[in-house]
């Protein structure tokens, strides 16, 4: 194993490995208030962002507001409330109304099945007729 080897895992004098770009000594209270600190500017950094974006953000509702009333436009919720209204006005009955009564025809009446098969015979041939009432 050659010097570089050696210092790089340890075996040589204790600068070496510093300079090789290896682990430093860390103090631990140091390392704790550099990372408060970058905390810090990073929320710091995030509030400005913010506070950018909803200046911006002011600026764009100032503009819209001034074309909504230069061509009589209403805002976009104010429109989908309306037209979430006039379906619930439209749609109310519908959804409100009894259930009416089952058709003729349609129920399972026994008498009704009668019916119906007499009213099949007499479309039926006369042999037919005779098969089907043995």
């Amino acid at each position: 194993m050659n010097f570089v080897m050696k210092a790089a895992l340890g075996g040589g004098p204790p600068d070496v490995g510093k300079m090789l770009g290896g682990e430093e000594d860390k103090d631990p209270e140091a390392e704790k208030e550099k990372e408060e600190e970058r905390q810090e500017a990073l929320r710091q950094q995030e509030e400005e962002r913010k506070a950018k974006y909803a200046k911006m953000e002011a600026e764009r509702e100032v503009m819209r507001q001034g074309i909504r009333d230069k061509y009589g436009l209403k805002k976009k919720e104010e429109a989908e409330a309306e037209a979430q209204a006039a379906m619930d006005a439209a749609s109310e009955g519908s959804l409100t109304r009894p259930k009416k009564a089952v058709p003729s025809g349609c129920g399972d009446d026994d008498e009704e099945e009668e019916s119906i098969i007499d009213t099949m015979m007499k479309y039926l041939p006369g042999p037919l007729q005779d098969m089907l009432k043995k």
